[in-house]
């Protein structure tokens, strides 16, 4: 819902349980009043009653209260957007109008001297802000062109509080998504990509809190970029306390561009959440903003499935799939994935790349008759493909050697014995989309693994006038060929990888169905991995997979099936080992675990979630609630001599109910559960299990 004042200059946007107020003074200062709990329009309207702070010296009574704050004029805070045109730099705007409805805003604000019309828009989406920016130039043809220094989606506001925390995300390849929180001090935290993608290193997300929020009470403000390229977000404490976080596409200048006249620039969408429940409720409300507003088809679960990548490496053959695809099939699997080595003279990893044809030697007859095979055994058919890259060792790099970003008389840098393609050009665009939907037209394909396996190194494009432009192009050409693909193909489902967590951000996870958590598949460290990655987003886009032990691809680790299978149960599961070299017992059980999970799994991909024991505890467990169904999944990494775990105090229960446990047979009283906890009775060293409960009646009163 949204009100408007009465003098038409100040406007309340209000969820279920939450309100964002701003408003413009009478020199067009745009203003934030409020962002927390629902607040009524008389309380919007006292706010905005209240004067700014006097001057002072060497202050700007600004700084700290703008909800977009330009580059120009009496500021001195990070600038959301700075320009820079016919020797003049800067923003001096005027407002223009308003428009909204029930649940978006809209601000049209002015500037004559560079001829821009700057838009903030507001989308509410529950309890979720969504904020984007358009800039455009407006002037007749022939004006002089504005260089676009910077353009952020949006300044967030937070009240004013002693001791903030911050949360966020961190990592590298293999190690992502790692949990850290710390005191907020003064001056600027920036956290961000200059890679061209994501990252491993950070997620696009931040979580504040001051009051010392735990696990389910406290007050937690959270921010989320929806971009796939490079990106910054900087979090500053004013020297005042108050507090800013500035966010969008690009890093250092990586964000710069020109915008000629009758051009426009729209940033990525950054969004904001306010809760009262702790950074478990903003986690959940994160979660279903996702399911309701940003995953495809969020409703419908995620299959099992086998990915063959670590069974072969690049040693790959229609016989062997074919032999994996028949024991994969045995277990329940229902997706079978041939990953890597399928195309071209794709023998290792300095081959092949780029060159989207079935290799002949290995697949006679192409992807069709394995395929084919596979969906007679009952299982969906996937392919990975890397379509951003190229290989020199390769067909279309000798055919065209200009295709990739470079500088003229610079080396080419080769990560991975890899190049990028410059797919924001029209050409390479174009290529890569008949390839591709040849490809998902000639052979019945349900899946496809979209890979993304180094970083931009030499990000030049020759011949362009506003070479700047390749960061952010790049990136919505690749949206452009995820959308037309899935336009033209309905009934394939993608998956964003990059090298692992590389590209998880909200930008991708709106034009796919799930994401590669890590190349790391070691249960034990994967559990680190997915407790941050639960932090934002939910486990129906988390593909985990159970893999071989010991854990040759990593730490050598050796762990037992039921600790694997309970590991990547968290998420969307998946299973990656040698099937050739499982016993029949081990294959026995794995088909007992895959049974187990998709029972379960409605209410674990789309139930809500509550981290009960954070893994670094030794004992760790997360609980899904959806309806009267509840699932615990408990792990024990090591057990000290003489200490029995503890129990797992369980949430979103009632606790007038009872609760019947499937795998024990006994009832639960709802309060005991919540208040007292469940005995999980895991024992020694990685140990896991599975809790299935079900409302079954009211608890009795009775003593």
């Amino acid at each position: 819902m949204i009100e408007v004042g009465e003098d038409g200059r100040m406007w309340l946007l209000s969820g279920p349980t939450s309100s964002y107020a701003l408003r413009l003074t009478g020199s067009d200062e745009l203003l934030h009043l409020h962002w927390g709990p629902r607040i009524a329009l008389a309380d919007a309207e006292a706010l905005a009653a209240a004067p700014l702070p006097p001057e002072r010296p060497f202050e700007s009574r600004l700084d700290g209260h703008e909800e977009y704050p330009v580059e120009g004029g009496p500021r001195f805070v990070r600038p959301a957007l700075s320009v820079r045109g016919g020797g003049v730099r800067g923003t001096e705007w005027r407002f223009a109008s308003a428009w909204h409805d029930a649940d978006e805003l809209q601000l049209n604000f002015t500037d004559p001297v560079h001829h821009l019309a700057v838009l903030l828009d507001y989308r509410l989406r529950a309890d979720v802000v969504e904020r984007y920016a358009v800039v455009m130039h407006q002037g007749p043809a022939g004006s002089p062109d504005v260089e676009l220094l910077r353009a952020d989606s949006a300044t967030w506001t937070l009240p004013r509080r002693e001791r903030w925390r911050l949360s966020q995300l961190h990592g590298r390849w293999a190690a992502e998504s790692r949990l850290v929180r710390s005191g907020l001090t003064y001056g600027e935290r920036v956290i961000g990509s200059r890679r061209g993608h994501t990252g491993h290193q950070h997620l696009p997300w931040v979580a504040l809190d001051a009051d010392g929020a735990t696990e389910e009470h406290g007050e937690v403000y959270g921010c989320a970029l929806g971009w796939s390229g490079s990106w910054r977000v900087a979090v500053h404490q004013l020297p005042d306390g108050a507090v800013q976080i500035t966010g969008g596409s690009g890093h250092d200048d990586s964000g710069q561009q020109v915008l000629a006249p009758g051009t426009a620039v729209v940033t990525p969408v950054f969004a904001g959440l306010w809760s009262d429940g702790g950074f478990g409720g903003a986690s959940r409300a994160w979660h279903a903003y996702q399911r309701a507003h940003v995953i495809p088809d969020a409703d419908e679960v995620r299959p099992v499935l086998y990915n063959s990548w670590e069974a072969t490496g690049f040693d790959i053959s229609d016989e062997q799939q074919r032999d994996l695809a028949e024991r994969a099939a045995e277990m329940g699997v229902e997706l079978f994935v041939v990953d890597d080595a399928w195309f071209g003279r794709r023998v290792s990893d300095r081959a092949g790349l780029g060159d989207w044809t079935p290799n002949p030697q290995r697949f006679p007859g192409g992807l069709k008759p394995l395929a084919d095979h596979v969906r007679g055994l009952g299982m969906r058919f996937g392919i990975w493909v890397e379509p951003e890259m190229v290989n020199a060792d390769s067909d279309l790099y000798r055919a065209h050697p200009d295709w990739v970003q470079h500088h003229p008389g610079r080396t080419r840098t080769e990560f991975r014995n890899q190049l990028v393609l410059n797919v924001a050009r029209k050409d390479v665009r174009e290529h890569l989309w008949e390839r591709l939907d040849a490809l998902l037209s000639g052979a019945p394909i349900d899946y496809v693994k979209w890979d993304f396996n180094r970083c931009f190194t030499d990000p030049g494009w020759p011949g362009e006038a506003d070479p700047q432009r390749l960061w952010s192009a790049h990136v919505h050409a690749v949206y452009d060929l995820i959308d037309r693909l899935r336009a033209a193909h309905p009934s394939v489902a993608f998956e964003s990888c990059s090298g692992g967590g590389g590209r998880v951000d909200l930008g991708i996870i709106a034009r796919t169905d799930q994401v590669w958590t890590s190349d790391n598949t070691d249960p034990a460290d994967r559990l680190a991995i997915q407790h941050g990655f639960s932090q934002v987003h939910p486990a129906r886009v988390m593909a985990a997979w159970v893999t071989d032990s010991p854990n040759t691809q990593l730490n050598g680790r050796v762990s037992s099936l039921r600790f694997r299978f309970v590991s990547a149960m968290a998420g969307v599961l998946g299973v990656g080992g040698d099937l050739t070299r499982w016993s029949q017992a081990e294959l026995a059980e794995a088909r007992g675990w895959v049974e187990l999970y998709k029972e379960i799994r409605p209410v674990v991909q789309l139930g809500d979630l509550y981290r009960l024991r954070a893994p670094d505890e030794g004992l760790g467990a997360v609980q899904y609630v959806r309806g009267d169904e509840a699932v615990v999944l408990a792990w024990l990494r090591a057990q000290a001599y003489g200490e029995r775990p503890p129990p797992v105090r369980l949430r979103g229960l009632d606790p007038a109910a009872a609760y019947a446990c499937r795998d024990t047979g006994a009832v639960h009283r709802g309060a005991v559960l919540l208040h007292h906890g469940l005995h999980t009775g895991l024992s020694g060293d990685l140990d896991a299990a599975v809790f299935r409960l079900r409302r079954v009646a009211a608890a009795s009163s009775a003593p």
